[in-house]
């Protein structure tokens, strides 16, 4: 019996060391990403500023009416000649600080593949809305968007299966779902799900950022106790840059991210959810993401069934500003219900067998 005990001490504390050790390498992702993301915002500043990458205002909706409430709300911010494709630091930080110091086949080949392929998708959609005529939606049709990232969803989740084996998914409380190959249209509809999402809640200054940076850190914390520490790190370095995006975005936002940056932020997340088996637990840590990408969802589907509105304006962050919320404490609110989530899902994951 004491034999037992004290080889389940020293197991504990040789697990307590390596926690140790591999959080302090973590956090130093983390920092590195702050530190770079920081160095490279005024040389991205030069460009956009000389070359004038200013966001166009929509015109229209995905419906094709006219977004008459939602120009009336943002006229004065896009009076100001904003930037976009500022997710260009993200993307160029967390690359850079992976491919040097964390990468691994098995835990940050697929986040940093659904990065940079969600960047690519998101730039062009970016380099039509500064460059273009500015009419319309501004931008790539929602349709071409949708088919590109659900291309790239499936070629990462043939990896995800046929490379790295992974067939099953966690269920909470209950166990694993054997679903074979299935587990590829899962993993395809987690990135197509997440990515539109997160490019929904890019909507108001500061709010994308801190409802990504809080569902990163959750599932950061996540992938820590599980024990896959390059996985963690690479949500912490995602973590790190968009602290410092947020320094330069908050209100009045010095810039925007674009569809560059919300599409790299949506594709990496919903990779990492089904990387740290913890895929549903997702519109949990996420749940602003569900609610928000729901509400414009709602809206369009009551006008084109039934002809009318459900909210003012949709998403929902802009039908708050309809009622007379200010643009700051409709951010605040939603990143402390964000980080609310994050810490109740990460105890859903102990609980209910994630981890």
């Amino acid at each position: 019996m004491k034999l037992l005990l004290g080889k389940c001490i020293k197991e504990k504390e040789m697990f307590m060391d390596s926690l140790v050790y591999n959080m302090e390498s973590i956090f130093k992702l983390a920092l590195m990403a702050i530190i770079l993301a920081t160095i490279l915002t005024p040389v991205y500043t030069y460009f956009a500023y000389k070359y004038k990458f200013w966001k166009k205002q929509r015109s229209s909706s995905t419906t094709g009416e006219k977004l008459k409430v939602f120009t009336k709300l943002h006229k004065e911010k896009f009076k100001k000649k904003i930037p976009t494709m500022a997710g260009l630091i993200m993307v160029i930080t967390v690359s850079t600080i992976t491919l040097l110091f964390n990468l691994d086949r098995g835990q940050t080949w697929l986040p940093l593949a659904a990065l940079i392929g969600g960047a690519i998708v998101g730039l062009i959609d970016d380099i039509i809305n500064v460059f273009g005529d500015g009419k319309g939606v501004a931008g790539m049709r929602s349709s071409v968007k949708f088919t590109l990232i659900l291309i790239l969803g499936l070629v990462l989740g043939w990896f995800f299966n046929v490379k790295l084996g992974y067939q099953t998914l966690h269920v909470s409380f209950y166990g694993s779902l054997h679903l074979g190959w299935l587990i590829i249209p899962v993993f395809a509809f987690a990135v197509l799900a997440t990515s539109n999402a997160v490019n929904i809640s890019d909507g108001l200054d500061g709010l994308a950022g801190g409802i990504a940076a809080a569902s990163f850190a959750g599932f950061g914390i996540i992938a820590l106790l599980q024990g896959h520490y390059g996985m963690a790190g690479f949500a912490f370095t995602v973590v790190g840059a968009l602290i410092s995006y947020l320094w330069f975005n908050v209100y009045p936002a010095r810039f925007f991210m674009g569809d560059v940056g919300s599409f790299a932020l949506g594709t990496s997340l919903g990779v990492i959810s089904m990387l740290t088996d913890a895929f549903l637990l997702l519109p949990v840590i996420g749940l602003l993401l569900v609610v928000i990408a729901g509400s414009s969802l709602i809206q369009i589907v009551s006008k084109k069934f039934f002809g009318k509105k459900i909210f003012i304006s949709a998403p929902i962050h802009h039908h708050l500003e309809a009622k007379g919320w200010p643009e700051t404490k409709i951010t605040m609110r939603f990143w402390m219900i964000s980080l609310i989530m994050a810490v109740l899902g990460v105890l859903l994951a102990i609980k209910g067998g994630s981890i």
